[in-house]
């Protein structure tokens, strides 16, 4: 008999595609798994496993794989994309015709920016399916692959222009250990999750040199405020930096050995040329790919990103990596002022009330904490 449960397609078996393929399959969905190796596919349809991106995994019973494109997307309700963002467009080509009747939901699982254009994963989505942007969505949040795998809780964000389809895609990505939220900020969601993997390959360079936690978690809390800065120049709401999408991504990747972002610093600060790095990656470590686009950008916004400037001439090779510690601003003596530029504005208070209640929905599981009436 056919099956009555929803069903979704995740384009991309990587360790993030596999792992969200698993939590809509645990949340009640009927998954097909793209992916692009034949090999691969047979052995999540068959085997039910992912022994070289998520080993030691059991993948349900309601999950499947097919390297064929318009097998996966056949009768797909919602559309979830999981592939190298520098790949995105290249991808899309295939897709178009085989989503354009329809109105499914697409929903990014990427984090980074097209290096060439600048442009955010959304955009691109925009652009070469030719969509209404209130068809798209994008998911980010503190989410280590490989935990959320072993079921360890954790939480997520799920942001849209529109707050039917964010609704839509929160209710059908969420089970007994992934719980969802939704704002209608996009470009802050979208940007929060690309910013925090370039402070991560910072804090992987310290981290390689040898320096302690004062150094990281000045580098963080430093980070931050940068990420802050460039969102909101680029249209953001300041808030959704302090949740799920930066603050909360942000801790996430900065201090875990899992991050590929956090690795490739790693390696970097122990010496490793740029070359030598990406070819000991077994997976994209989008951070890489995204501090020159994300520099320009910030240039043309008149907003400065110092740590971000150094992890570019770390991987340029012209800044030694012991040196990128002690110029945690930039090289001018002028004292400079703590807050965020737009925490200068009036908006301080505001912003680390935010930030608490980020901490609160991580720790509590979406509920108030206990106290507060806020």
């Amino acid at each position: 008999m056919p099956s009555k449960q929803p069903r979704v397609t995740v384009l991309g078996a990587g360790s993030w595609g596999t792992t969200f393929g698993k939590i809509l399959a645990d949340g009640g969905a009927d998954v097909t798994i793209w992916a692009r190796r034949p090999e691969l596919a047979q052995e999540i349809d068959e085997a039910k496993r992912n022994s070289r991106y998520l080993p030691g995994i059991n993948l349900p019973r309601d999950m499947h794989a097919t390297h064929h494109l318009s097998e996966a997307l056949e009768g797909a309700e919602q559309v979830y994309l999981s592939v190298p963002s520098q790949a995105l467009r290249e991808n899309l080509k295939g897709v178009r015709p085989l989503v354009a009747e329809t109105e499914a939901p697409i929903v990014s699982l990427m984090k980074g920016v097209e290096r060439r254009s600048g442009l955010r994963m959304s955009q691109v989505i925009e652009q070469e399916l030719r969509c209404a942007p209130e068809r798209i969505a994008v998911a980010s949040g503190p989410n280590l692959a490989l935990e959320i795998a072993r079921e360890e809780p954790t939480a997520a964000v799920i942001s849209s222009v529109s707050q039917e389809t964010a609704d839509a895609v929160a209710r059908r990505a969420r089970n007994s250990y992934f719980r969802t939220f939704v704002n209608t900020d996009v470009i802050g969601t979208e940007f929060g999750g690309v910013l925090k993997n370039l402070i991560a390959v910072a804090i992987g360079i310290v981290d390689g040199v040898g320096y302690g936690e004062n150094t990281k978690a000045s580098i963080i809390t430093r980070g931050l405020v940068e990420m802050t800065d460039f969102a909101v120049a680029q249209g953001a709401e300041a808030e959704t930096l302090q949740g799920l999408a930066g603050l909360g991504d942000l801790i996430a990747t900065c201090q875990s050995p899992l991050s590929r972002n956090n690795t490739a610093g790693r390696l970097l600060g122990q010496g490793y040329r740029f070359e030598d790095v990406v070819k000991q990656m077994q997976q994209t470590a989008e951070g890489l790919a995204s501090v020159a686009p994300i520099l320009q950008l910030a240039k043309e916004s008149g907003v400065e990103m110092p740590i971000v400037e150094q992890v570019k001439r770390v991987l340029e090779g012209t800044m030694d990596p012991r040196n990128i510690a002690p110029h945690l601003t930039t090289d001018d003596d002028t004292p400079k002022g703590e807050r965020t530029q737009n925490g200068q504005n009036g908006g301080g208070g505001a912003l680390w009330r935010s930030l608490q209640r980020a901490l609160d929905q991580l720790r509590y599981g979406g509920r108030r904490a206990p106290g507060d009436r806020s």
